[in-house]
C-alpha cells in the first residue's frame, strides 16, 4: 500500500492511496486539472480511480469535485450529511452513514465521525492485503471513534495544523482563533504528537503530517513537536510533512516487511 499527497493545506487537499489492486482519491480540494496533472506524474489518469472518498464539504476538500465528476465516471463516497451539500454528478454519489464500512475493489474501507465545523465530517481507514492506511484531519480533537478505528494502522496521514503559541500570538481575529482551538476546529502539533505516539505504540511505522497552517505553523515546528514526543517514548517511526502545493514522496508500507518487536 502506498500514499501520496497531491496537495495539503488550507488552500487545497487531495491524496492518492493505492493498494489491493485499487486506487482511491481522498478528497478533491484542488482543481480537476491539477488532480489530472498530479496523477499523470504518478503514472495514471482520473479514469483509473476506483473512488473518491470525501471527508467533508469545505472548499479546500471538494473544490475540484464538480469538474472531476463531469469528466470522469468515478464513484464519490460521502456521508449522508455531506452528500446533501456536494456539487457533483448525482449519479456518482455513494452515500453512507458515519461508522459504515464498504469495499472498493480489494480495499476494505471503514468510516468514522470526526469533530469539525461541517455538516457530517468523517475520515477513513483503508485496509488491504498489502497494508493499512488511516487518515485523521480536520478535527478539533481525536474522537473516540477515531482512536478506536485507527488503532493498528501502519501508515497514518495526520493533521498537525497549528502551533498553539504561534496561533495565540498571531494576527488572526479572536473568533477565528477560538474556532481553530475549539472542539470543532483543527488538531495542534501537540495533539498530533500524542496521537502519533498512540498509533506508533500500536503498529504505525510511517506518519505523514498534513494540513499545516501557513500562518500558524511551519514544517519544522510540526515535525519537531511530533518527533520529540516519539523519540522520548522510544518509538522509531518514519516521519514526514506533506508539502503544501506539490506531490509528496511515496509513503509505502508492506505488512510482510514489518517487524513489531
Amino acid at each position: 500500500m502506498e500514499c501520496y499527497t497531491l496537495a495539503s493545506s488550507s488552500s487545497g487537499n487531495a491524496a492518492l492511496i493505492r493498494g489491493g489492486g485499487a486506487a482511491v482519491l481522498l478528497d478533491a480540494g484542488i482543481s480537476a486539472r491539477r488532480i489530472a496533472q498530479s496523477l499523470a506524474r504518478l503514472g495514471m489518469t482520473p479514469d483509473e480511480l476506483d473512488a473518491v472518498l470525501v471527508t467533508h464539504e469545505h472548499t479546500d476538500h471538494v473544490g475540484g469535485l464538480a469538474t472531476l465528476t463531469k469528466h470522469c465516471a468515478v464513484p464519490v463516497y460521502a456521508s449522508r450529511g455531506t452528500a446533501r451539500l456536494l456539487r457533483c454528478e448525482a449519479s456518482r454519489l455513494r452515500i453512507f452513514d458515519a461508522g459504515d464500512a464498504f469495499a472498493v475493489g480489494g480495499l476494505e474501507i471503514r468510516t468514522f465521525r470526526t469533530s469539525h465545523d461541517a455538516a457530517d465530517s468523517v475520515d477513513y481507514r483503508i485496509d488491504a492485503p498489502d497494508g493499512s492506511f488511516g487518515a485523521l484531519t480536520d478535527t478539533g480533537y481525536v474522537t473516540e471513534d477515531a482512536a478506536r478505528v485507527l488503532t493498528g494502522v501502519e501508515l497514518l496521514l495526520l493533521e498537525a495544523n497549528h502551533d498553539v503559541g504561534t496561533l495565540q500570538s498571531g494576527p488572526y481575529p479572536y473568533h477565528l482563533k477560538r474556532r481553530i482551538l475549539g472542539e470543532h476546529g483543527h488538531l495542534s502539533n501537540d495533539a498530533a504528537a500524542e496521537f502519533a505516539l498512540h498509533c506508533a505504540r500500536h503498529g504505525a511505522r510511517d506518519v505523514l503530517l498534513a494540513h499545516l497552517s501557513a500562518e500558524n505553523n511551519t514544517p519544522a515546528m510540526a515535525e519537531y513537536a511530533v518527533a520529540r514526543r516519539l523519540q522520548a517514548a522510544g518509538c522509531p517511526v518514519r516521519l514526514g510533512v506533506a508539502p503544501r502545493d506539490t506531490i509528496s514522496e511515496a509513503h509505502t508500507v508492506c505488512r510482510a516487511s514489518l517487524s513489531f518487536a
